[in-house]
């Protein structure tokens, strides 16, 4: 990993592989791990570029040469909308000298900024794959759990969040049967700055409705949803899917909210197969 100065803060990120950018946004309260094994799969083959979010990531990790005032978990605010995340990913791509259009993959809270991102940098997309999120603002009450949820994560830290989100993260049988994720999940929550944790909480609680974009959106797409995902059930997926011209719809069967992580050989050829589709469409239109 290196981290470079984007927006006051640094950002750690994994930069691996050549070819097309591929950029992957990771949900909420997690880091750029959640991408492990998409990471290694798909950077024999295109620029897999991971980066953890402004106030997420470890803790305390030492600045890199010239960054001194800039390192994880600095400079985070008392809220991060989803286009400060948003312009903090363009400003990344700038600084790795990202020039081409970048597919962007973003799940759950990294869906939500892959809509704002979509709102204000079209141009820089070359496609979308929207995981295991809505388009929707949070309702009155929703909203108003965030703020409390993020009041409270100040008060006493990530470990309640980690126990009342991991039922809601992971699907059943992976709670049962796949201890070994459920402790890297956990682990990572409880490794958050529980100030990014605050500030996003507060972000997202103020999010628009990005549902009138959806018919906007004109680059190729790709829905994906675990299929036992309670938050962002197949049925709104697919909904959402339907919004979107063109778009392509895929489930993940034996997944919950996080398919990357509870079913990644599946993720990563769902991923693969629409990325190799462009590909190919690219080099058709090279050559017409």
């Amino acid at each position: 990993m290196k981290t470079l100065a984007v927006n006051g803060a640094g950002m750690a990120t994994v930069d691996r592989g050549s070819g097309p950018p591929v950029l992957l946004v990771h949900g909420f309260p997690l880091d750029h791990s959640m991408w492990d094994a998409q990471i290694e799969a798909l950077s024999s083959r295109f620029r897999v570029i991971a980066p953890d979010l402004r106030g997420f990531g470890p803790v305390g990790q030492p600045p890199s040469a010239g960054l001194q005032s800039a390192q994880p978990g600095a400079a985070v605010p008392q809220l991060v909308t989803m286009d400060r995340f948003a312009d903090d990913l363009a400003a990344l791509l700038d600084a790795l000298g990202v020039g081409q259009r970048v597919v962007l993959v973003g799940l759950s809270m990294g869906g939500y900024i892959a809509f704002a991102f979509c709102r204000k940098y079209a141009a820089r997309l070359r496609g979308l794959i929207l995981c295991d999120t809505r388009a929707a603002a949070d309702a009155p009450a929703a909203a108003a759990a965030r703020h409390e949820t993020a009041d409270r994560v100040l008060r006493e830290g990530p470990a309640p969040l980690a126990d009342a989100m991991l039922p809601k993260l992971l699907a059943p049988q992976t709670l049962a049967q796949r201890p070994e994720i459920v402790a890297a999940v956990r682990k990572v929550i409880l490794a958050s700055d529980r100030r990014g944790i605050a500030a996003a909480l507060r972000g997202m609680a103020q999010r628009p409705d990005f549902t009138p974009l959806l018919p906007q959106i004109t680059c190729p797409t790709l829905v994906l949803v675990g299929q036992e995902d309670g938050l962002s059930t197949p049925d709104s997926m697919q909904a959402l899917s339907r919004k979107i011209p063109g778009s392509q719809f895929v489930i993940i069967s034996n997944a919950g909210h996080l398919p990357p992580l509870e079913r990644p050989a599946e993720t990563t050829a769902a991923i693969e197969a629409f990325l190799t589709g462009l590909a190919q469409e690219d080099r058709h239109s090279c050559l017409s």
